[in-house]
């Protein structure tokens, strides 16, 4: 007897940064590659037709869970007054937001007024709390971030589930320095979010060298390697154009995701591993 596919969440990140960026993860939806993105707030391409053209996929048939990308570093402004710190009015870096983090020298007041600012944002441009939460640049597992993501997540959409950034174990053998450290740093946000009656996914995947050259469709399936029912992906296909290039450094390797997943090649290989994308009608993690 022919087992179950194994279903999960392959999650776009990072709607809203660039109209090339919006249009490609819309295209992925309707062809129903992508179950679910998650959309920054403080970014100038998430006005009400960019909004309004993402919330009509779900019309009639929910095609994909829409999340809040919580973004607290870059090149974004903050949507609330008097956030600190800053630099040059934008978000730190996240090189520096770790560093504040980890020293503690983080106002977790601001954290809290900051988040939820991006939540009521995320609720007047789709008239409704979002289906998950997530953070840009993995913020929110941060120290001192957390705390203030997971109290607005409490109190402003308690139904939601929140992502966590730990691996499944039978996959830490691949890990580089890059998905090892979001690993440490991910330690107790998971039973943090427990705590406070907080859904999470199970285990995470996705964390790849984005400077590097190698061919996606040959990394790709390493995120699948004991990747448990429930488990999120996270991606970020797009279209380059001069607005992303202006928001953030990540281009190409998003043209070369995007071909990936627009590819027979993708449902081929889910196939092929047991894999299927959840049903985003459940919203569940």
């Amino acid at each position: 007897m022919r087992e179950a596919p194994r279903r999960i969440w392959l999650c776009a990140d990072d709607y809203g940064i660039a109209p090339g960026v919006n249009r490609a993860i819309r295209e992925l939806i309707t062809r129903g590659r992508l179950n679910a993105t998650s959309v920054m707030m403080p970014v100038r391409h998430i006005g009400g037709e960019e909004a309004d053209a993402l919330e009509t996929l779900n019309s009639g048939k929910t095609r994909a869970a829409l999340g809040l990308h919580v973004t607290l570093t870059g090149r974004f402004a903050p949507l609330s007054d008097g956030f600190a710190p800053t630099r040059n009015g934008h978000f730190l870096t996240i090189g520096q937001m770790l560093r504040a983090a980890m020293a503690g020298r983080l106002n977790v007041e601001r954290l809290v007024i900051e988040i939820a600012t991006q939540m009521e944002a995320f609720i007047a441009a789709f008239g409704r709390p979002p289906d998950f939460v997530d953070g840009h640049q993995h913020v929110q597992i941060l120290p001192q971030v957390r705390r203030a993501f997971l109290q607005v997540v409490r109190e402003a959409a308690p139904n939601a589930w929140v992502r966590q950034c730990g691996r499944a174990p039978s996959a830490l053998h691949l890990q580089g320095v890059k998905g090892l450290s979001i690993d440490v740093l991910n330690l107790g946000f998971r039973s943090a979010a427990e705590r406070v009656g907080i859904a999470t996914n199970p285990a995470f995947a996705g964390v790849y060298d984005f400077g590097g050259k190698g061919d996606f469709a040959a990394i790709f399936p390493r995120f699948l390697t004991g990747l448990p029912d429930g488990g999120l992906i996270m991606c970020h296909p797009g279209f380059v154009d001069a607005e992303l290039k202006a928001a953030d450094k990540l281009t190409q390797p998003r043209e070369r995701e995007f071909a990936f997943f627009n590819s027979d090649a993708f449902p081929d290989l889910l196939a092929r591993h047991g894999v299927a994308l959840a049903s985003a009608a459940g919203n569940g993690g």
